[in-house]
């Protein structure tokens, strides 16, 4: 190995690091493998039940009982529930509106609304110069939101990555919505699921993509964790300073 040669395996290996901190943080964020099968699998079983029996009390009562399932399951093994609740509580949601209104395709209607509001989310914090995926991101890479002031080339990264979701999801819903006026139940029971796992995936794909190429974050934990401990540092030496002080005149006083 040259002299030349090392610094270039060094700065492959550093970027191999920071690509598998990404990825550990992109999976950590938006749930993973397990997370897109929480996500899938009450609408899913929404849909088929419906569109083999059209009761619409039977599909939301199975679809929010499985999602109450997910829930236990991970209760049980004491794993994170925050995908799982946000499923329960997107559900409840679907099941109370299409129980008042009758209408089965009124499930579907908050999820939709939800996926609008957050697409548009994503735009507008973009322009306000406060990334959303910075935001959600941030404590994961525990930096916080050092990368606005601290890491220009992180928040450029954070905008796209915002720019991608916010133009991915908008797309969706201009799918999803015309649909909702002109098809059927089950026609929009099936697209939506079909749509609920490919525009993610790239969306988080770009993410990942983004954020592999921008610089390192900013570890504001370790910071303040360092900060502490030469503070403590600071003390114990100024109380060293003063014990040797006051040994120093008493010695002089018994002297």
């Amino acid at each position: 190995m040259t002299s030349l040669d090392k610094p270039t395996e060094e700065t492959e290996e550093a970027a191999r690091d920071a690509r598998a901190v990404t990825e550990a943080a992109l999976f950590e964020a938006f749930g993973g493998v397990r997370g897109m099968v929480e996500t899938v699998l009450p609408g899913l079983l929404f849909v088929t039940i419906f569109t083999i029996n059209k009761d619409l009390h039977l599909s939301a009562i199975a679809a929010l009982a499985v999602s109450l399932l997910l829930v236990v399951v991970r209760l049980v093994m004491r794993d994170t529930v925050k995908h799982a609740f946000s499923g329960v509580f997107g559900v409840a949601f679907g099941v109370v509106f299409a129980m008042m209104t009758g209408n089965a395709k009124d499930f579907y209607l908050p999820g939709m609304l939800y996926t609008l509001g957050l697409g548009l989310a994503y735009i507008i914090t973009t322009l306000c110069g406060v990334p959303l995926i910075g935001l959600i991101l941030g404590p994961v890479f525990k930096e916080n939101l050092s990368w606005r002031t601290r890491n220009p080339g992180r928040k450029k990264a954070y905008a796209k990555a915002s720019y991608a979701w916010g133009a991915i999801l908008l797309a969706k819903c201009a799918i999803l919505f015309p649909l909702y006026w002109w098809a059927n139940t089950a026609q929009l029971g099936w697209v939506l699921v079909t749509l609920k796992i490919p525009p993610f995936l790239l969306a988080v794909w770009l993410t990942w993509v983004f954020l592999a190429k921008a610089p390192a974050p900013i570890d504001v934990f370790a910071e303040m964790e360092a900060e502490e401990k030469a503070e403590e540092e600071r003390k114990a030496a100024l109380a060293a300073e003063l014990g040797e002080a006051a040994g120093g005149r008493r010695h002089r006083r018994e002297a």
